[in-house]
């Protein structure tokens, strides 16, 4: 059977609070009773903006002022193939409701998985739930020094998803640390990711767990509960591909450029990650020298934003 192929632009307008505005599909259609985010098919010849801003003016009653490209996620059902072509909604005008008669609610980030969603929605769930930058803590050795640093990034710059990234300690030191960082970061309401094995999570409640693109390749199924943050670390399509396969929840794409650290690593460039990114079946964060000042070129081209421990981590 030759599957027909459904492309849908789909808005995550998320408000100042971090409540974001979700729809309820009618009963009477397919899904229908499931919770998602507003918009839909495109009409022959337009873009997906162009059917972003006429969707929402029919469905909701509001002009789009400001938009800016969230995730494209490509999912397969029994009959269809879909395309979500996700925007990010920053400005509007008008008060948004229901102009079809469709249930709309403003939702809490942190219960949105308390709705249920059609399955090609998950992924934009991840979206919507992570920030645009994503430090990666450099080699410190001493602790006051790293605490130093990170409370900096927390405090002055923002950051709000910080992976621990200490290869010079052992275990011990690195769990201590882990234990530091985790309350310097709930105070900020920052999430922490640690990096390594994911039995470090039994020894500290964080956040969740950067995977090494090593021991990512080894694993057959996801290694973590859904409750926590799983990452890896990717460089090739067969890394995407297994990251997809074991469930993560957002990767790391590198290097994009030639970077100090890894000189003689061949960088992959806007144009390639922009394809690579298109196949992934999660938000994909560009690594590799890359700056915040990269985030808009990141979005423009597919990606969630940008990881950086230089550029965040001074």
């Amino acid at each position: 059977m030759v599957k027909r192929r459904v492309h849908v632009a789909a808005a995550a307008i998320i408000r100042e609070d971090g409540h974001v505005l979700l729809a309820r599909r009618p009963s009477i259609v397919d899904q229908g009773g499931l919770w998602e985010f507003p918009g839909g098919k495109l009409a022959p010849y337009e873009t997906g903006f162009e059917a972003l801003r006429r969707e929402l003016r029919e469905e909701l009653g509001i002009e789009i002022q400001r938009a800016q490209p969230l995730i494209r996620v490509h999912h397969e059902y029994e009959d269809k193939r879909i395309l979500l072509d996700v925007w990010q909604v920053h400005a509007f005008e008008g008060e948004p409701f229901g102009r079809e008669g469709q249930a709309v609610r403003w939702v809490p980030q942190e219960e949105l998985n308390n709705y249920p969603f059609p399955e090609a929605n998950h992924a934009i769930l991840r979206a919507v739930c992570l920030p645009h930058d994503y430090l990666i803590s450099d080699e410190e050795d001493d602790d006051a020094v790293f605490l130093g640093k990170l409370e900096r990034a927390l405090r002055d710059d923002g950051v709000r998803l910080v992976q621990l990234r200490a290869k010079s300690l052992d275990e011990d030191a690195y769990l201590k640390r882990a234990e530091q960082a985790l309350a310097l970061c709930r105070r900020y309401q920052a999430r922490l990711i640690l990096n390594g094995d994911p039995a470090l999570l039994e020894h500290v409640d964080a956040d969740g767990v950067h995977l090494p693109s090593r021991t990512l390749m080894a694993l057959e199924h996801r290694p973590i509960a859904t409750g926590k943050w799983l990452a890896a670390s990717t460089h090739n399509p067969e890394q995407l591909a297994q990251a997809a396969t074991i469930g993560c929840d957002f990767v790391t794409f590198s290097p994009l450029r030639i970077t100090p650290s890894h000189p003689d690593a061949a960088p992959v460039g806007w144009h390639d990650f922009q394809q690579l990114v298109e196949t992934a079946a999660m938000p994909v964060f560009a690594l590799g020298g890359v700056t915040r000042g990269d985030i808009d070129q990141a979005r423009a081209v597919g990606a969630q934003g940008i990881a950086s421990i230089r550029d965040l981590w001074k």
